[in-house]
């Protein structure tokens, strides 16, 4: 037998059947490196033709090429892993001493603790001696060690605003790594290695404050650069205006700015900011940016009022940047605000008053820039319809940044309010500013006149008791057409220009009346876009997009059920073939902001973590039915703002239009939000049975008696006070039942199957068995299926499987078995995939 040896370490020499080893030349080490980067895995063909074109590698058998790729990809592979453990190590390293500064800052906290608690005992006893005086003295004395002095009135010369530059250094600094502030742990946050940071919350402090600590690969100097740009990440941020800059004498820089912040919902003005920002470096080669109001300064620039704004206050705040060894930068990031709650309707207070929103919004949203900027440079790969990831970062931002705008509707950019009808539901906006329709072509391809030269927008809040947010969006993006009118969805996107040419996409799942075809992209951890072809609207080819075609570009964000304080949003536009990354667009869509203020630690003794919300026996728990537990939510504002194209004389019959079509939104909506309310929909707070009880718990009983016919083998662990159903519900691994029909829907699943499907109970039914797998697992399960019917049962290897996001699902082991009811006629088919995980 021929002995062929290979070495992972020896790329540029082959085993000859002598077992000799010959070096191959330079020349035939390029040609093979240039193959290998166009194709690291040739077929036997390729690699044929390979030596048929290339003379030089004439005297080397298709074989030994065939050793050379396998050592080239075990070395790749082999430098790929060196490179992602080293990264790892170093995270950790960086993390360990995040972790022991985190420690030093606690025990300087407890030692704090400890003395005031001394402090207020003596000066209690002091209160109470006092009580029994009654000096003068003794009165005006006693307890003024409670006072906090206010700062004078600063002086707004160069000297004054390095004075007050100095003092908000030091107040953040106290704040980012001193006891300045009692820290708590953020709600279902736990720091490490794959975790955005260690995020925390203040307690018992005035006004709004959330802390971060975090490692991103990227140099302190960039770092200081993105964060300082802050409309480029902060979501919620209109614009920031330099000025005036001055320089110190330190070598550092002070800047005075003004800041707009978008109102989150029409509920509620929007929020201003006169800031000072201090850019300095510390003797340790740290880099600081610390920012603070200047609503207290004295001869000096001012930002007179604005109109729709309300002055709020940012407390010393900012980022403390630290390079790290091995590269990278450790990075503090502190957001200190007085939102003035005062200024907004009572119900709403909670959005301004709740740390953990701004951490969500806020603190985490900068890590969370940062660490996916230091990626794309790192991996620059063009991803899903031909974009790269800045670019599509980059489209995600101006669709927020439109809806944004939609929602606050402000006078300086064109908006006009029309008349009321006389209900005030709804809220009716008009633009035909120039500056507003510069740039957006609204004329077909063939020469047709303009469509529109005016943009209405429709706008409204409403809010939703015990509907998880998550929940409600994802119900929303799945099922369109349970809210969405066909004829206004195709009305909306006539007004896009149709271009020339086809653009290539994937071919995608559909569900709720529309076709899912994925832009391949994740922008965050819990954001990702995707283009929406709406079925029974013109023709449609799998491959292409096509000139007439009628899509929608959507950014989803928010459907993590178990973010504590998350907004969930759901924006989308209209687009065509022709769409480019700088093409305008003009968003809609919705934002579901939970409200209650309870999400937010009412006691740093108390256990904050995503556990302890899991935990049975405990307030908030599944146990006792406590919605608030689970969800961190019982209340929550949604808002709903579309926008229309039109023609200027069209503007009465449009305004109709529109009025009627958000209210039937609202109407749908309200009925959603009551189907998915804990009351109706088991799976969320406290344990319920699923729609269809007493029938769901006879059908549980079925499923486990056939398991045990067929199988042999008890499928539950049950004690006798539970009830079946119950115990089915929570059983670890994915249960579901399908219909026997010729293309099987599912109709049950338990807790387990609906978060693999990533789906609720009243979308089920939309979901058929085939959607969950790729054309070799149809034919693999349709070819056993006959098996189920006469055996009873069949056994499934491990595999993968989509949920009906299209994420894809890898199994250990599949059970499939038939459930037969009381009379032994097959009622269903039921599924079990054993230890099942998100790829």
């Amino acid at each position: 037998m021929m002995a062929v040896t290979s070495s992972c370490k020896e790329g540029t020499k082959i085993a000859m059947d002598n077992g000799k080893y010959v070096r191959y030349t330079p020349e035939q080490v390029e040609a093979l490196e240039r193959l290998y980067h166009e194709c690291p895995k040739p077929s036997s063909m390729r690699r044929q033709q390979l030596i048929r074109e290339c003379p030089i590698l004439s005297n080397i058998e298709p074989k030994q090429i065939k050793v050379w790729f396998q050592n080239r990809r075990c070395r790749e592979k082999q430098r790929k892993e060196a490179s992602r453990l080293q990264a790892v190590n170093r995270k950790l390293t960086a993390m360990n001493k995040l972790l022991m500064e985190e420690n030093d800052r606690l025990q300087k906290q407890v030692s704090q603790l400890v003395y005031e608690n001394s402090y207020f005992r003596q000066q209690t006893q002091n209160t109470t001696l006092a009580t029994t005086d009654t000096s003068c003295e003794s009165v005006v004395t006693s307890g003024q060690h409670h006072l906090t002095p206010q700062h004078p009135p600063r002086d707004a010369s160069p000297a004054g605003l390095l004075s007050i530059a100095e003092e908000t250094l030091t107040e953040f600094l106290s704040k980012a790594t001193g006891t300045a502030v009692e820290w708590v742990q953020m709600p279902g946050m736990k720091p490490g290695p794959d975790s955005i940071g260690i995020v925390a919350i203040s307690h018992g402090r005035s006004g709004v404050a959330a802390r971060a600590c975090g490692l991103v690969g990227l140099d302190p100097t960039r770092v200081a650069e993105i964060l300082k740009d802050r409309p480029s990440w902060y979501r919620d941020c209109r614009a920031v205006d330099v000025i005036n800059v001055l320089s110190t004498g330190n070598g550092g820089t002070i800047e005075l700015l003004y800041m707009q912040l978008y109102a989150p919902t029409t509920l509620a003005p929007a929020r201003d900011f006169w800031l000072l920002r201090y850019t300095s470096v510390m003797e340790d080669g740290s880099l600081v940016v610390c920012e603070r109001s200047l609503n207290n300064t004295q001869n000096g620039p001012s930002m007179p009022p604005a109109a729709n704004f309300v002055r709020a206050e940012l407390l010393p705040s900012g980022y403390l940047i630290r390079p790290c060894e091995g590269g990278g930068s450790i990075i503090h990031i502190v957001d200190h605000m007085d939102l003035e709650p005062w200024s907004v309707p009572e119900v709403l207070r909670p959005l301004y008053e709740s740390s953990t929103l701004l951490a969500q919004k806020t603190t985490m949203a900068a890590l969370r820039h940062l660490r996916q900027i230091s990626q794309e440079i790192s991996q620059p790969n063009v991803t899903g319809w031909g974009r790269r990831p800045a670019a599509l970062r980059a489209l995600s931002q101006k669709l927020s940044k439109g809806f944004n705008e939609a929602v606050n509707g402000f006078a300086d950019e064109g908006w006009s309010m029309l008349e009321s009808d006389g209900v005030d539901d709804v809220t009716l906006l008009v633009n035909s500013s120039p500056s507003k329709m510069m740039g957006i072509n609204l004329s077909y391809g063939n020469g047709f006149p303009s469509m529109g030269n005016a943009i209405l927008c429709a706008k409204a809040s409403m809010l939703l008791q015990n509907v998880p947010p998550a929940i409600l969006l994802r119900f929303l993006r799945e099922h369109r057409s349970e809210w969405a009118d066909s004829g206004i969805d195709a009305y909306s996107a006539a007004a896009v220009k149709a271009g020339p040419c086809g653009l290539p996409v994937a071919r995608g799942g559909s569900f709720g009346g529309q076709v899912i075809l994925p832009l391949a992209h994740t922008i965050e951890h819990e954001e990702f876009m995707e283009v929406i072809k709406l079925e029974n609207m013109g023709h449609y080819r799998e491959d292409m997009i096509m000139p007439g075609d009628i899509f929608l570009l959507q950014l989803c964000s928010g459907v993590d059920e178990n973010a504590v304080g998350a907004c969930a949003e759901l924006i989308f536009a209209p687009i065509d073939a022709s769409f480019s990354d700088d093409a305008p667009i003009i968003p809609s869509g919705f934002r579901i902001i939970p409200l209650d203020s309870g999400m937010d630690a009412s006691s740093p003794n108390r256990t904050l973590d995503l556990a302890s919300t899991l935990e049975v026996g405990a307030a908030g728990n599944r146990s006792t039915g406590d919605n608030s537990g689970r969800n961190g939510s019982t209340k929550s504002v949604m808002t709903i703002a579309f926008q229309f194209v039109y023609e200027i004389h069209l503007q009465e019959n449009v305004a109709t239009m529109a009025r009627q079509y958000v209210r039937s939104i609202i109407a749908s909506v309200q009925r959603v939000a009551l189907a998915l309310s804990p009351s109706n929909f088991g799976s969320h707070a406290g344990f319920r049975t699923p729609p269809g009880t007493p029938e769901a718990q006879t059908l549980a009983r079925w499923i486990c008696q056939s398991y045990r016919c067929y199988l042999g083998v008890e499928l539950l662990e049950y004690e006798g006070s539970e009830s079946i159903l119950k115990t089915l519900w929570h059983h670890t691994d994915a249960v579901l039942c399908c219909s026997l029909k010729a293309l099987p829907v599912f109709t049950f699943a338990n807790q387990a199957g609906l978060d693999m499907l990533e789906t609720t109970l009243v979308a089920l039914q939309d979901i058929s068995l085939e959607k969950i797998f790729d054309n070799n697992g149809r034919k693999a399960l349709f070819a056993e299926f006959p098996q189920v019917m006469q055996q009873g049962f069949m056994c499934l290897q491990g595999g993968i499987c989509l949920s009906s996001m299209g994420r894809p699902i890898s199994y250990e082991r599949a059970v499939a078995w038939k459930v037969v009811n009381d009379e032994e006629n097959a009622h269903c088919i039921c599924f079990m995939f054993v230890n099942w995980s998100f790829v």
